[in-house]
């Protein structure tokens, strides 16, 4: 191959590029903005997807922790306003693919197990999934309200963050404990 025929790094570079949308942030506060409203419609599918799942959970301890983060589900959605409010914005949700999809997984998780302590553990996989979604999805919108200055959203968010790290625990002590045990047997 002679020289003049190898790809240049540029070139791949511009292979890759993705033109941005005509509506696309240019901004940090845009893109927080922007990612308050992913994590908005998220909370709230949340708030419609937890109970399905508690309701096919066998597992007493496992029903309990998803219907007690349901409530503090309920409150983060109402935190989120908070935040929106901060920051002069109208509350407002925007399709979360991400959260979709992990949604969809966990539809998909309930249709490939049975009921008992197989598919407890599977439900257990998947709620840990979306913790950590909102883990990694929260601590980035507080790093950016802290950029920003905006340290009353950053403290209301860090609560969620908190909260979203605490049901993780919650999770892997139920599985640890009780249902992995006894899904193993």
């Amino acid at each position: 191959m002679k020289n003049s025929e190898k790809p240049t790094e540029n070139k791949a570079v511009k292979n890759n590029f993705v033109e941005p949308a005509s509506d696309a942030a240019t901004e940090l506060k845009e893109l927080f903005i922007d990612s308050l409203k992913d994590i908005y419609w998220a909370e709230n599918a949340l708030v419609g997807a937890l109970p399905k799942m508690a309701d096919n959970a066998t597992s007493p301890a496992l029903a309990s922790a998803i219907l007690e983060h349901l409530d503090v589900t309920k409150n983060q959605v109402k935190r989120l306003e908070e935040v929106f409010d901060l920051l002069g914005e109208k509350a407002e949700g925007k399709k979360c693919e991400a959260m979709a999809g992990l949604l969809k997984e966990g539809d998909s998780i309930l249709l490939e197990t049975t009921p008992g302590a197989v598919r407890d553990a599977g439900i257990i996989a998947a709620s840990q999934k979306i913790e950590h979604y909102e883990i990694a999805t929260y601590g980035t919108l507080v790093a950016f309200a802290k950029t920003l200055g905006e340290n009353n959203a950053a403290k209301l968010l860090t609560q969620t963050l908190a909260e979203e790290k605490e049901a993780d625990c919650v999770l892997n002590d139920v599985a640890l404990n009780k249902v992995n045990i006894v899904a193993a047997e």
